[in-house]
């Protein structure tokens, strides 16, 4: 079996691998099938049933201006995974380069990057969200700027140590030696050996995008009103929560599930990535430095 087959296969046994996988997968396949198809339209008003209860045709009911909730919901998926995946990229980007830099090059610009890594460190994502989103209005690239910059810089600092301790690793030395570039040992070594801690900070990274974009769609300063967004979505429906209580579980259930879902996954990523967590949990390969105790038979 190949090393992708091994560790897909050990992310599927994990009980939190499988409910991640599920749900992310239920999500992108619904902002999918969104872009072809909706029960109703979703900004599609009839004030005649307005607040029908779930039954058919509307499973999940309608609002104070008769959409389709279910529709609602399956639109604002679309606008869910663009924040996720555009704030995860621009992290990425972010978090390897200030990571690189502070690990790779030369003592002066490595410290200069800590220093400004420590100091953009201390402003809060959400904060700085919700300020950009003030001084340049409610907009979904917005938001996606603000989370990606303030966790890239959130991966910076948990990434750059691991590389600096995995570059004085033998095989690392050894890449040197045989004339690799750094960008090159960066690749092919240090990369593969940080993924895991990588991982789990992207994964939160893209969980609390989630979060801030439904929390600033609630605030007035995410997506637009013609925009549909689950957060938008529960602000709108939480004024009628004396009317139709109900109404506001399910935008609530499908944030808490898919930020549920993105941090189960990146914490089982860790550990199906990382081959002395899986050597752990597998009985046949115990921890290193671990000892197998074996009964002894008692005559």
């Amino acid at each position: 079996m190949s090393a992708r087959g091994s560790w897909l296969s050990r992310l599927w046994r994990l009980s939190t691998g499988r409910f991640g996988l599920i749900v992310v997968a239920v999500v992108l396949l619904t902002a999918i099938v969104s872009l072809l198809w909706t029960p109703f339209d979703p900004q599609q008003t009839d004030i005649p049933g307005r607040w029908a209860s779930p039954g058919w045709p509307h499973v999940l009911g309608t609002d104070g201006s008769g959409r389709d909730i279910l529709s609602l919901l399956i639109a604002g998926s679309r606008t869910t995974v663009l924040v996720a995946i555009g704030a995860g990229a621009i992290a990425t980007v972010i978090g390897v380069a200030l990571a690189a830099l502070g690990a790779l090059t030369a003592r002066w610009l490595r410290e200069s990057v800590a220093v400004l890594v420590d100091i953009l460190i201390a402003f809060p994502v959400l904060i700085i969200a919700m300020m950009i989103s003030a001084v340049w209005g409610g907009s979904l690239w917005v938001v996606i700027w603000a989370v990606g910059i303030g966790f890239g810089v959130n991966i910076a600092r948990v990434t750059r140590p691991e590389l600096r301790r995995v570059l004085q690793s033998d095989f690392v030395l050894a890449g040197k030696a045989a004339g690799l570039s750094p960008l090159q040992n960066l690749w092919r070594h240090l990369l593969p050996n940080v993924a895991p801690v990588f991982i789990v900070q992207l994964s939160w990274g893209m969980a609390v995008a989630v979060l801030a974009e439904a929390g600033l769609s609630y605030l007035g300063l995410g997506a637009p009103v013609t925009e549909p967004s689950w957060g938008l979505l529960l602000a709108q429906l939480q004024q009628y929560l004396t009317v139709y209580p109900l109404s506001v579980v399910w935008p609530g259930l499908a944030i808490t599930f898919t930020v549920l879902g993105l941090n189960l996954l990146g914490d089982a990523l860790r550990e199906a990535t990382d081959p002395t967590l899986s050597r752990g949990r597998d009985p046949l390969h115990p921890p290193r430095g671990a000892i197998r105790h074996v009964p002894e038979v008692v005559s």
